[in-house]
């Protein structure tokens, strides 16, 4: 039989600053404020890749939640599809209607389709703008797609590391021959193995007590080669292979583990699709240049647009579940 799952709390803090860190830098990158500084030249640019974070953690995650079950057969495939379809559908063809209807097109109709199958990761160089940071949900639904076959690279700990290293080298291929980017998951694979390996391997590692503190002397070692030597796919890989074995060992509350932390982790992905709808709302009202002072408009954009995707998405989630109550209650 197997054991009761642990719950690595200081997960949802790793999503809730990786979400915030993605609302910084569009906020940055969608307007014209022009501002200066290390900060924001290259750390909040950088931010960017806080997406390969997710998808390490959602590696992670799915296989605290279905690796144990799927290998030992002890899973059903339908409700575990099903599943994901509840979960993911409902919010996001909300918010693909609401873009629709803002923006009507054809060619936004089109896009809207292919986005309700939540399959439209597997579209070659599709450039869908309806929803544009969707592009990650497609991804992650491809991931979801494969999880069984993924599960079976990691049952066996030599197959699994054969995988990781041939899933590094086609990331490096579609970098520089296939040129196949990060919506790809040829290209983005990799970052969902190192969330697998490190599930594989977690046992190991936390009997290992120094552990904690050699992730986190590593971690802060990366981030310094990151912005100050290469920011190459290498060094992003170590950064967040050390913050997930780090979230292994931080059980106590603080900076990770708290209630808002807790609340805003658990709504990080409704946050991520919504809050450039919320953006778009707020420039087309006028409300991001409030003040004569660059900065302070900035940082009042930002805080504007994680209050109302915050407020948007915790509404929108109660009423779906409502809804969902209403019409399947047995």
């Amino acid at each position: 039989m197997m054991g009761e799952k642990k719950r690595y709390d200081a997960l949802d803090g790793v999503r809730t600053l990786a979400c915030i860190g993605i609302v910084l830098m569009h906020v940055l990158a969608n307007t014209e404020y022009n501002l200066s500084g290390f900060i924001y030249d290259q750390m909040i640019p950088s931010f960017t890749n806080f997406t390969f974070l997710f998808m390490s953690v959602s590696g992670f995650g799915m296989c605290c939640g279905y690796y144990d079950r799927m290998i030992s057969g002890n899973i059903d495939i339908v409700s575990f599809y099903k599943k994901r379809y509840k979960k993911i559908l409902p919010f996001f063809a909300l918010l693909c209607f609401m873009d629709l209807i803002i923006s009507p097109s054809l060619n936004s109709l089109y896009e809207v389709f292919a986005n309700l199958t939540l399959c439209f990761g597997l579209i070659p160089n599709a450039d869908i703008t309806v929803i544009g940071v969707g592009w990650f949900l497609g991804t992650v639904f491809v991931f979801y797609m494969l999880f069984p076959f993924f599960c079976f690279l990691l049952a066996n700990k030599k197959r699994a590391w054969i995988a990781l290293i041939a899933s590094y080298i086609m990331n490096y291929l579609c970098r520089v021959y296939f040129d196949a980017g990060r919506k790809s998951i040829a290209y983005s694979f990799i970052f969902f193995m190192i969330g697998g390996m490190v599930y594989i391997y977690k046992e190991e590692i936390e009997k290992i007590a120094s552990m904690k503190w050699i992730s986190i002397i590593l971690l802060v070692k990366s981030v310094g080669i990151y912005y100050f030597v290469t920011s190459i796919t290498i060094v992003m890989l170590l950064i967040g292979t050390c913050i997930l074995i780090m979230s292994l060992f931080i059980s106590e509350k603080g900076l990770l583990i708290n209630p808002i932390m807790k609340f805003i982790g658990g709504i990080s992905f409704e946050i991520y699709l919504c809050h450039m709808f919320v953006f778009r709302i707020l420039e087309k009202l006028r409300l991001i240049e409030m003040t004569q002072n660059n900065y302070i408009d900035y940082w009042l954009t930002f805080l504007m647009v994680v209050v109302g995707s915050v407020c948007f998405s915790y509404t929108a989630r109660f009423v779906i579940q409502k809804i969902d109550t209403i019409l399947f209650k047995r």
